[in-house]
């Protein structure tokens, strides 16, 4: 069965870093391009950024911009979310899921359908 499952996260202080990992099973990463979202405690979940199937673009949202780097590892069925000069309000449980195209992302269903368990990251001092 198709999963995503995300790992990494932990407490940082402000301005660390942490790198998030996206591990599928079941099927080919590389075939879809691949959506980070967080959820911070009574907020919706929104998208951070996303990485394209075909061409390796990828996109950020402006919250995350400059400081947070999105990547791919085809070999290893996973993609990366490297995030530096971590702030308090980044402070969520991180989410992926995967899509055919970044456009839209934050707005579309996931083809994945179902959100996995995520993983917490909390910056505090």
């Amino acid at each position: 069965q198709p999963q995503l499952v995300e790992s990494g996260g932990g407490l940082v202080q402000p301005g660390g870093s942490l790198r998030l990992s996206c591990t599928a099973s079941g099927f080919t990463l590389e075939n879809y391009s691949i959506g980070w979202f967080r959820q911070a405690p009574g907020k919706e979940r929104e998208g951070v950024s996303c990485i394209s199937s075909s061409d390796g673009r990828t996109v950020y949202e402006d919250s995350v911009q400059g400081r947070f780097i999105i990547s791919r590892d085809n070999a290893k069925n996973t993609v990366y979310l490297q995030m530096n000069s971590l702030k308090p309000e980044d402070t969520a449980t991180y989410y992926c899921n995967r899509y055919y195209f970044c456009s839209g992302y934050r707005s579309r269903p996931p083809l994945g359908g179902a959100w996995g368990q995520g993983t917490h990251v909390t910056v505090s001092s």
